[in-house]
């Protein structure tokens, strides 16, 4: 009797426990979606690990075809910081999607014009965009490394044939037959055919498991693929029929799986039925079958697994692009037209930056290439950045950070934030040349018309050089179909140029000892300097300020540098 009330007990504390965790889900589940209806826009406060972006980059690393962001010009706009402010992302498909479509600005109206109907029916549709964001969560992520590098790593395991599994099934059935003919016999034989299959096994289980990973993904891409496919809506039609054909080819990789994907072996749970599972797969080896057959279907089907992950992440990329225009003060939708491949133009209305808290609105409106001028720290670099990182998102989330964009389908590339390579053992100066030779060859291959961004064109070298060199380059980027936008300090640059690119400039006021800056971009070019002006407001010697100051204004006069001993001569 006290065995039974024990078991009763130990029943009842079970069903508690399993009954407290199923309440503990449903309630996290619904704070959850509370959070997706009232945080709408709110990013998710998240920590990205060292290398974590890396990881996240391997989807746009499989799939480098045709034009994409460069590693300069995706590092001169610091488009990993601008990434991350718009992850509103819940799995590794929709991330990993989101980052290749920032690399990879798109060539097609048609498109374009697709992802803005999804984009607008998600914002629209709050419910449908909420059933979806849960379907992504479950999903998940992958941890430290992309499902690409898993997928990657199944090759790593080489031909694996089931033959010997096979042999070892039928010894054992050949085992249990002799049974009935000697028993003794048999039970030693099978005995020994239990003993070998659990050693050979143990070894085998050790080479699959860190394989699993794979196919865990695998299944949780299929069951999210099956929610979704529940949940249909017209505006995904395209993306539902690639999703129907994808799966339906992977049944096979799901019949009987659970002899692999159990959940013990995937969590470690201690469930008593898997624990009898165990036991049955040490002796028969029908997980490593299954692990087999089902590594020959994911092999055979990676191109149906590209497919869903393509897909599924495009759907996501689409919400968490909704969701980072919730976020913004002001946005639009930009018009944009491949009828200006010949004569390309911009024509952008309270342009701003999207990683400045409070951001100076500028406007553009130029069918030519443009020379801007200006003091320092006056914001001409910040304006390349501004109008690059806009026609970046024109082609990409279709949403640019402005009240009015207008423009063509570019490739776009700069040469802004570079530096010396001290471990490959180049100057800036050489750095900086093969970083604009790579404009040049651009700009004379086949393809859309190409805008540029060039801060600075030269700067590691004397002034002489640069201005020679730099007139010819510039002059060179404008030839053919390509728009340059070009900062620089090189006032001469603007009388060598006329012609070819409108002047721009920024400008300072300086009262006192006070300076102030509009960050407002101005037309015609730059007529004040700062810099040593800027060298007195930070505390430098007197003697120093006045003695630049005067060394400059003969220079101006003259046209002629002089050392003008001023201090101690006198």
């Amino acid at each position: 009797m006290e065995y039974v009330i024990f078991a009763a007990v130990m029943a009842g504390f079970i069903l508690i426990v399993m009954l407290k965790g199923f309440f503990d889900n449903k309630s996290s589940e619904k704070k959850f979606v509370q959070r997706l209806y009232g945080d709408y826009g709110v990013l998710p406060q998240r920590e990205y690990k060292p290398g974590q972006l890396e990881t996240i980059s391997h989807y746009f690393l499989k799939h480098k075809d045709g034009f994409y962001i460069d590693d300069i010009t995706w590092n001169d706009l610091n488009m990993d910081e601008i990434f991350k402010r718009m992850n509103y992302t819940y799995s590794a498909a929709g991330e990993e999607h989101l980052y290749a479509l920032l690399r990879k600005p798109c060539m097609e109206e048609e498109q374009l014009q697709n992802r803005e109907k999804i984009i607008t029916y998600f914002r629209e549709h709050p419910d449908d965009r909420v059933a979806y964001q849960m379907v992504f969560r479950k999903l998940g992520r992958t941890g430290k490394f992309s499902i690409y590098d898993y997928l990657d790593y199944l090759d790593q395991l080489g031909e694996r044939k089931n033959g010997r599994h096979y042999l070892a099934l039928l010894l054992l059935l050949a085992c249990i037959g002799s049974l009935f003919v000697s028993f003794p016999m048999g039970l030693v034989a099978m005995v020994c055919v239990l003993a070998y299959n659990n050693v050979t096994y143990f070894k085998e289980k050790e080479q699959i498991d860190p394989y699993i990973v794979s196919f865990a993904y695998v299944f949780r891409l299929l069951d999210a693929v099956k929610s979704i496919k529940a949940h249909k809506l017209a505006v995904l039609e395209k993306e539902f029929e690639v999703l129907c054909k994808s799966s339906a080819s992977m049944d096979g990789f799901r019949r009987g799986s659970f002899l692999v994907m159990s959940g013990n072996r995937m969590s470690g749970s201690g469930n008593p039925l898997d624990m009898v599972l165990d036991f049955v797969r040490m002796g028969l080896h029908l997980d490593l079958i299954k692990f087999n057959q089902m590594l020959a279907a994911v092999r055979k089907h990676t191109d149906d697994i590209d497919q869903l992950l393509e897909v599924m992440g495009k759907i996501e990329a689409m919400i968490a692009i909704g969701a980072y225009r919730e976020s913004l003060g002001s946005w639009c939708v930009p018009k944009l037209a491949a009828n200006l491949l010949e004569k390309p133009e911009i024509n952008g209305e309270g342009l701003y930056h999207p990683l400045i808290e409070e951001p100076v609105k500028n406007e553009i409106h130029t069918k030519t290439s443009v020379l801007i001028t200006g003091s320092n720290a006056s914001g001409k670099s910040t304006f390349l950045k501004t109008v690059a990182i806009n026609s970046i998102f024109a082609q990409t989330i279709h949403t640019c950070l402005a009240d009015a964009y207008q423009g063509g389908l570019f490739r776009i590339v700069s040469s802004m934030s570079l530096r010396d390579d001290v471990q490959g053992g180049e100057s800036y100066y050489m750095v900086e040349i093969r970083a604009i030779k790579r404009i040049l060859d651009l700009n004379v291959s086949e393809g859309m018309p190409v805008l540029c961004f060039v801060d600075e064109v030269l700067r590691g070298t004397n002034t002489v050089e640069r201005i020679a060199a730099s007139t010819q380059i510039l002059r060179s980027m404008v030839r053919g179909r390509c728009m340059c936008f070009a900062a620089t300090h090189d006032i001469e640059l603007t009388q060598l140029l006329e012609g070819d690119y409108s002047n721009y400039h920024f400008s300072e006021e300086i009262e006192g000892s006070d300076i102030s800056f509009t960050y407002k971009i101005m037309e015609g070019r730059a007529t004040t300097r700062n810099a040593i002006k800027l060298l007195g407001m930070m505390g430098y010697e007197p003697e120093i300020i006045e003695e630049a100051e005067k060394m400059a204004a003969d220079f101006l006069e003259s046209g002629v540098w002089h050392r003008l001993d001023y201090g101690k001569a006198q």
